[in-house]
This record gives C-alpha cells, structure tokens and sequence, in this order.
C-alpha cells in the first residue's frame, strides 16, 4: 500500500495520503495494538454475551484460524479472562478442555509460522475443530467452512463470524433450527473495514489519533451497528443476517431518497 500511495503521489506532485488504507503508521497507517478485524470480533462477542448475561471471562472459546485475524481473537479472548479450549490453522489444530496456554501459543506461531508441533492439547483437525463443543465458536478462516454437511453437529450456543463468509444459506438454515445465534460477518468482521475509514478519516485531517482513541471509537461504532441490528432483528422477526442486510439497505435507500432527482 505504500508504493502505491507512493505512485499516485508522484504524478500528481504532492503526498496523498488518504488515497489508499493499510499503510504504514509513518506513512499516515493507523496505529493500534491489534488486527481491527479480530478486536472488533471480540467487541462483537462481549455485546452477544452480555445479551445473555454473561460476560466473556469464564466462557469457552473455540477458534477456526490463527493468522491475523483468528491469533488477535485468541490474545483479546484471553486477556478478558476467556478460555479459549480450542484454536486451527491450515496445519491442524489443538484442543484442550482446562484451556490453552495462548501467550504461549502466539510466541510459537510467530517463531514457526504454524500451529503444528506447539506441545499443547491433543491434536485435532482444521475442520473437526469447529465441533468441538464450546459456548462461542469463532471462525476465523476461509469462507464456506460451516455447510451442511457438519452444521448438525456444531456444538455451540453462538457462532461469532470473523471471516468472511464462513457459514453456508444452508448451514445457517440449520443452526437457527438448533437454536444457535449466527453473528454474520457483515457486522462481526466489520471491524477492518472500519479501521481503514478511520485512517482515511485522519489523513483527510491530516491529524492522527492515539491508538487508545481509535479503540475507543471502534468499539463505539461495532456497538451502534450491533445495536442496529438486534433492532432490526426484533422489528423485522428475522434472522441476524437479514437483519444486518436489511439495516444496510435501508441506510443507503434513505439516503437516496433524500438526494436529488438525479440518479
């Protein structure tokens, strides 16, 4: 990303920060201690407990991935005391019932790059992680990893979505019928996305916030949109995926209502 702000730059003369995201912090990045995708899960989670009235200390945690995303969920998890029994990445898994040593864990994946060989819990595989049963299950990998093939036998209370795509229509058709809430990735994975408005936002100003400050303002804006959408749910008597798609729709057909008669 910074060649290309770079690129731009020069042919027009002068540094354009703002025209691209995902820069480095000298370059007008933003500066936080965490994947914003992964933080903003978290902060996604915490509000889905809460409805529930619990909070995430104590809970148990099952993760599909550990890149930067699933690894980000795991230190957020852990550091606000929840237990995190189970985590994957593309070489396999690991799952321990009394809870995994995740401090231990991130030091093992950054020295090695994978999961393999880490010395913890029993072995399990990428995909068999997901029915490890557990309050919350997080998938935090690839898209279409929970189809209707294994969603019977999904054995959580919620699925908090931080990949992209991660649960099939049919899947999810199944797990509303067993009860369990699906969290979709429209808001649960949001929280990237809003990062890089974010850092455009502080370009444009030409003026950086704290890392402290950013947080702050994600978790504002995740619980605004999560609010939104538990209203819409109600409403509308849908599932939380329609209604995070309906309040999306709804936003920006209101806003072209209210333009001119120009399309």
């Amino acid at each position: 990303m910074a060649w290309m702000m770079d690129t731009y730059s020069q042919q027009v003369g002068h540094s354009v920060p703002e025209v691209v995201t995902g820069k480095p912090t000298v370059l007008g990045g933003c500066e936080g201690r965490a994947s914003p995708t992964g933080l903003g899960a978290v902060f996604v989670t915490e509000r889905a407990l809460a409805m529930l009235g619990r909070s995430i200390a104590g809970q148990r945690f099952v993760i599909q991935g550990f890149g930067d995303v699933g690894s980000a969920v795991a230190r957020e998890l852990s550091l606000r005391g929840g237990r995190v029994i189970g985590v994957s990445d593309v070489s396999g898994g690991v799952v321990d019932t009394e809870g995994l040593d995740i401090p231990g864990l991130l030091a093992w994946w950054r020295e090695h790059g994978f999961l393999r060989g880490c010395g913890q819990g029993e072995p399990v595989g990428r995909m068999a992680i997901l029915e490890t049963p557990c309050d919350v299950l997080v998938p935090a990998a690839l898209e279409r990893q929970i189809t209707a093939e294994n969603a019977e036998r999904i054995d959580a209370q919620l699925v908090v979505e931080a990949a992209d795509g991660p649960t099939s229509p049919e899947a999810d058709a199944i797990l509303a019928e067993h009860g369990i809430d699906v969290f979709p990735d429209l808001l649960a994975s949001g929280g990237g996305a809003t990062v890089s408005y974010f850092e455009w936002v502080q370009d444009m100003q030409r003026y950086a916030w704290s890392p402290e400050e950013m947080v702050q303002k994600l978790e504002l804006q995740l619980s605004e949109a999560f609010d939104r959408v538990i209203e819409a749910r109600r409403r509308l008597r849908v599932d939380l995926r329609t209604a995070a798609q309906a309040v999306a729709i709804e936003r920006v057909a209101e806003a072209s209502r209210l333009r001119s008669v120009y399309p």
